[in-house]
């Protein structure tokens, strides 16, 4: 009964973390309006300081190389990339939602890789996720190009196999997955930014991203490895999509930019279906460890 509790608990702090990151996240686009910079640029930078944040926290990185550990370090930087490029060549709404589209994904690869099969409670926060999502941004959908739609989609795709592989590698240091993606990132960004106007230094752009590096990328992914740890990985993606929700809100806070009523209705039900499928898992967690 003991080791079952000592369970819930640790899935409750890993649900905690991840929360924590989906809100770290949410941050980007504060950020990202500080700075006047090509989004190479602002990728390239971003990931540097994270590189080295993570580094610090790391102190003696422990690179296995492992099948789970490169392919956790790929997913994730051609998520980033891929990011980049559908924020420039679509609408960021469509960027956004379509990216989105990694909870079904999750929930397929995690059964495939994982053996881990979705819960009732899972499918149901799922189809209400993604409904809720859909009314989010249901204003700003259509436009954009063909390029950047596919790019969004694809970045949903290898979103969903970075959280799968970042989960196998939970009897083990999934961090070192994260040091690897943004170091791949910094080197490809700032390769490619040697090709583009330099970006003009400020004490606010520089501020920006330092921002970025250490709060919206490092110490997100300090709590995203520890949370995926600790939570199934189709968990640990309904709970990051609270970062969709929070961005409308820093917008009205930082510009007074009032959220329409399908904003929301959608980010009440994305929130709703998030607690309530926590709830019941942490709830049904609890009851087996008192018939044990």
């Amino acid at each position: 009964m003991g080791a079952m509790r000592s369970k819930s608990r640790e899935e409750l702090l890993g649900a905690a973390a991840m929360a924590a990151c989906a809100f770290l996240w949410s941050l980007a686009g504060i950020f990202i309006k500080l700075i006047d910079w090509h989004p190479l640029a602002i990728a390239g930078g971003r990931s540097l300081v994270a590189a080295v944040f993570i580094l610090a926290v790391v102190r003696r990185p422990h690179f296995s190389f492992s099948k789970a550990q490169i392919a956790a370090a790929l997913a994730n930087a051609a998520t980033m990339l891929l990011f980049v490029y559908a924020n420039k060549a679509t609408t960021s709404a469509n960027a956004i939602l379509l990216q989105y589209g990694s909870p079904v994904y999750t929930a397929l690869l995690g059964a495939l890789i994982l053996k881990e099969k979705p819960r009732a409670e899972h499918w149901a926060a799922l189809v209400a996720v993604l409904g809720g999502i859909a009314l989010l941004f249901m204003d700003g959908l259509g436009g954009g190009s063909l390029s950047g739609n596919l790019a969004a989609v694809a970045a949903g795709l290898t979103f969903a196999l970075y959280v799968v592989f970042m989960r196998k590698q939970k009897d083990g240091s999934p961090l070192e997955s994260v040091l690897l993606a943004h170091g791949l990132v910094a080197a490809v960004s700032i390769i490619a930014a040697l090709f583009l106007p330099a970006p003009r230094l400020s004490a606010r752009a520089v501020g920006a991203i330092i921002g970025l590096g250490v709060l919206q990328i490092g110490l997100a992914s300090v709590f995203f490895a520890y949370g995926i740890k600790r939570v199934r990985a189709i968990e640990s993606v309904l709970i990051g999509v609270i970062e969709p929700v929070l961005n409308p809100l820093w917008v009205f806070l930082a510009t007074g930019e009032t959220p329409g009523p399908q904003a929301v209705a959608g980010g009440s039900i994305v929130i709703l279906a998030v607690l309530v499928s926590s709830a019941v898992a942490i709830r049904r967690d609890a009851a087996a460890a008192n018939t044990v």
